[in-house]
């Protein structure tokens, strides 16, 4: 019972500290008029309220459990001089700045805000122009990121970095954050337990999220638009990505989604739309792929022949040019009960599943990704007289690649 009352007398003792913090007030006109200062002055528990202006500083380190506060969106800007804030301190939050104005530097890895090696960090609310790195954790856990706008202006991949920026990191949650303009909009490397929901990554050079070597992450309900390739899921294991969508990511090496050497993950609910291939899978084995629509594609899915114990259920295949690809003649994984729209079979008994087995890899689909420049004769006769032969007595493509129970009518997804 000692114990106990110890506990909460500590507790009360803790809750007063940060309660009966003050706030510091920094304007042109106040008693404080730098950041620097601000924090320089603070103590744990302190807010620091910035009002509205521009405030020509850098290199703010916060080593102080405090919380920094912009009004109407004050604008830090660093002058391509240096990084922004620098957190090493537990239960910092930033919330309503914006922060412009970082030089590319390939020495180092330049922030508008990076959190080393401190928890439960918040940084929400800001707006983020012209960085380098915008949001940088490095071997942080149990922090949020949410609703910051992100803006770079990337122009080559050796020149640029990420918008958001986690390494050696875990629980850490990633809600409605928008990232334009740099090389990914948002990178995963040794993280696990990562939670991203709703954010929207557009026009990055390279991927609009990246996961290297990071297992047990959750991505959904998330836009990746028009970037090099959508999302790229490598040497990772224990990944879900439900229902995000993935559209109008075009170009010769381009994907919807990339997924190489992972294992035990699940792709499930996702819109696959207007990408040069939806879905490209090499090395990867024990991943469901359900509920999903790929519409308007080029490649629906490619599949190499490495790839081992997949499961490809339920999901509708609408107006893509190819709906399967593969470079082996063999296949080792599973389809069944998805619905294509090029399938010409029958249903007599009228249990809505089609009578007669479905081969949706096609020859010439092979032949194109031998040859690229056989593609001028999509549509042709000739392709079609080859695809209808070579079904009817398959001899190069994937003899076992069936799906024995084709839907007859598109799947409605709850």
């Amino acid at each position: 019972m000692t114990a106990k009352i110890s506990y909460i007398f500590l507790f009360l003792i803790f809750f007063y500290d940060v309660a009966s913090g003050r706030d510091i007030i920094v304007c042109k006109n106040c008693e404080t008029v730098s950041i620097k200062d601000a924090i320089r002055q603070s103590i744990d528990g302190d807010r620091i309220i910035i009002k509205k202006d521009i405030y020509n500083e850098n290199n703010l380190v916060i080593d102080k459990q405090i919380e920094i506060i912009g009004e109407d969106h004050p604008v830090i800007d660093l002058e391509y001089k240096y990084q922004g804030f620098l957190i090493q301190k537990d239960h910092v939050k930033i919330t309503g700045l914006e922060i412009r104005n970082i030089s590319v530097n390939y020495m180092e890895d330049l922030s508008a805000i990076k959190i080393d090696n401190s928890d439960h960090c918040v940084i929400e609310n800001n707006i983020l122009k012209d960085t380098f790195f915008a949001i940088y954790l490095a071997k942080a856990n149990f922090c949020l990121i949410k609703n910051n706008k992100i803006s770079g202006q990337a122009k080559t991949e050796t020149s640029s970095g990420n918008g958001v920026h986690l390494w050696k990191c875990t629980n850490i949650n990633l809600e409605y954050n928008e990232a334009e303009g740099h090389r990914d909009g948002f990178y995963f490397e040794f993280v696990t337990k990562g939670t991203m929901t709703g954010n929207y990554s557009h026009n990055n050079l390279r991927y609009g999220l990246h996961f290297m070597f990071s297992d047990s992450n959750v991505y959904r309900d998330n836009l990746f638009r028009e970037n090099g390739a959508g999302v790229a899921v490598m040497y990772s294991r224990n990944i879900e990505m439900t229902d995000n969508k993935f559209e109008d990511n075009w170009g010769p090496a381009s994907y919807g989604l990339l997924l190489k050497d992972i294992t035990r993950s699940l792709v499930k609910g996702n819109l696959f739309y207007k990408n040069t291939t939806g879905i490209y899978m090499e090395g990867s084995d024990q991943i469901n792929v359900e509920n999903n629509e790929f519409n308007s594609n080029g490649w629906a899915t490619k599949i190499l022949g490495n790839c081992m114990d997949n499961k490809f259920t339920q999901n509708n295949y609408l107006n893509n040019t190819f709906d399967v690809s593969s470079n082996s003649s063999k296949n080792a994984n599973f389809y069944s009960g998805n619905y294509w729209d090029k399938y010409d079979g029958y249903d007599l008994d009228k249990n809505g599943t089609g009578d007669v087995p479905y081969r949706p890899v096609s020859l010439y689909s092979m032949i194109v990704d031998k040859v690229p420049e056989s593609i001028i004769l999509l549509r042709s006769f000739i392709v079609e007289l080859i695809d209808v032969t070579e079904k009817a007595m398959p001899v190069i493509i994937p003899e076992t690649l069936i799906d024995e129970s084709p839907e007859m009518n598109k799947i409605k997804f709850n």
